[in-house]
């Protein structure tokens, strides 16, 4: 789930790069938003949602919890309830950050697979 390099620059981003982003409908982002406190994209005067770079994370910390460990929601929401020191955001970072690496040395397998 790493964000586009190129777009790394932006400040806000709309709902549907965000559904893109995580493989997911607009309409979950909208329910989690209702269902957890930590999501709070900002929104415009005609009521369109505009993510930061801390509500793209906020999203990434639930994906993890419900969609990637099953989590339950209420089991979400109890878990970033109690880590006050911020630990599971950082477990997802790691996590994303090896996901991204074993991504890299696959390419990198495939790209030596065809030399020998």
């Amino acid at each position: 789930m790493a964000l586009n390099k190129n777009k790394d620059l932006k400040l806000f981003y709309s709902i549907s790069e965000v559904a893109k982003m995580f493989d997911v409908a607009e309409t979950l982002l909208r329910y989690w938003e209702k269902e957890f406190s930590n999501i709070k994209p900002q929104k415009t005067s005609r009521g369109v949602r505009q993510y930061t770079k801390d509500d793209i994370e906020q999203v990434r910390l639930v994906y993890h919890l419900v969609k990637e460990r099953g989590m339950t929601l209420q089991g979400a929401r109890e878990a970033i309830k109690h880590d006050k020191s911020g630990d599971t955001n950082k477990q997802v970072e790691v996590i994303d950050r090896l996901k991204s690496i074993r991504s890299e040395l696959q390419e990198i397998g495939k790209n030596l697979g065809g030399l020998v």
